[in-house]
């Protein structure tokens, strides 16, 4: 005779969210009981225990309810949305003798043909849902995917279940795939036709007709000075040697003026101050050196 999980509850002699609130606060996990042609009553467990019973792997549980034993399972739980924990849970009555809905975990087993051909197995549905008994509930269904090949796929009506179990899921329900990796696609140059001009911004390929080489390239590059211009440039370095260089008849002009100015104030000056004789002549040595042409 299977074992099962026992629960202890307790009635909960008042209702409402406040209620509710305070049994939180010690601990305490409201509890709706119902069964189809019964009333629904309200209990309350220990929340440790609860924890414990969820993770023992039992999908079916027994609790005392007025001295009577029966078999409930979870059929829904409420969780605090910042803490996740479960803040409420609806127990729902079961019989042994009657097959009910389970959804049960998948666990894929084996290697797969295909992956050794280069294939990669992947898990498309993580769980189906089956009925049974619930004293025949298994924690999980073993999935065997030895015979996978290549380029296949493994649906639920693939999976072998015992006697007592029935799927209730689509038998077209995709389980595991077994597909050979993507290759990296290259990038396609499209070819131009002849006469077609490329688009602004554009580079050409390399071997793509309508390109020039790159010793066209090189042709096209600007020459440098010719041999005439050469001589030209020289002769003309050569005059400026010989002649020194070439004043401009305005400059000159404003020179001398300037220079006279100069010259009639150190007069003056000198009549005055008695300027001595090296600074006169300093400014005749810069007039008389100044060439003019």
């Amino acid at each position: 005779m299977a074992t099962y999980y026992k629960l202890k509850i307790e009635d909960r002699l008042q209702i409402g969210s406040s209620y509710s609130r305070s049994i939180r606060r010690m601990g305490k996990i409201p509890i709706n009981y119902y069964y189809k042609g019964e009333e629904n009553r309200n209990f309350f467990i220990d929340q440790k225990e609860l924890y414990q019973a969820v993770r023992s792997g039992q999908h079916v549980f027994e609790v005392s309810i007025n001295n009577e034993t029966v078999y409930v399972m979870i059929k829904d739980a409420q969780y605090n949305p910042i803490t996740e924990k479960i803040i409420h849970i609806d127990l729902m009555r079961v019989r042994r003798t009657e097959k009910m809905t389970f959804s049960l975990p998948l666990i894929l087993e084996g290697s797969a043909i295909g992956s050794v051909e280069g294939g990669i197995v992947t898990q498309v549905s993580n769980s189906i849902d089956v009925e049974c008994f619930p004293t025949d509930v298994p924690e999980s269904i073993a999935v065997d995917i030895s015979e996978l090949e290549l380029n296949a796929v493994l649906m639920a009506k693939d999976i072998l279940l015992t006697e007592d179990v029935s799927l209730i899921s689509p038998e077209d329900t995709t389980i595991a795939t077994c597909n050979p990796p993507k290759a990296e696609e290259e990038p396609e140059v499209e070819e131009l036709e002849e006469g077609e001009e490329l688009e602004e911004g554009e580079e050409p390929a390399d071997g793509e007709e309508g390109t020039k080489p790159t010793e066209e390239k090189d042709d096209d590059k600007k020459e440098g000075p010719t041999k005439e211009e050469d001589e030209k440039a020289a002769r003309q370095a050569e005059q400026e040697v010989q002649n020194g260089p070439n004043v401009n008849k305005d400059d000159e002009f404003i020179f001398i003026g300037i220079f006279a100015v100069i010259v009639s104030l150190l007069g003056v000056f000198d009549d005055i101050y008695n300027l001595k004789w090296y600074i006169k002549l300093f400014f005749q040595i810069i007039f008389v050196s100044y060439p003019l042409y």
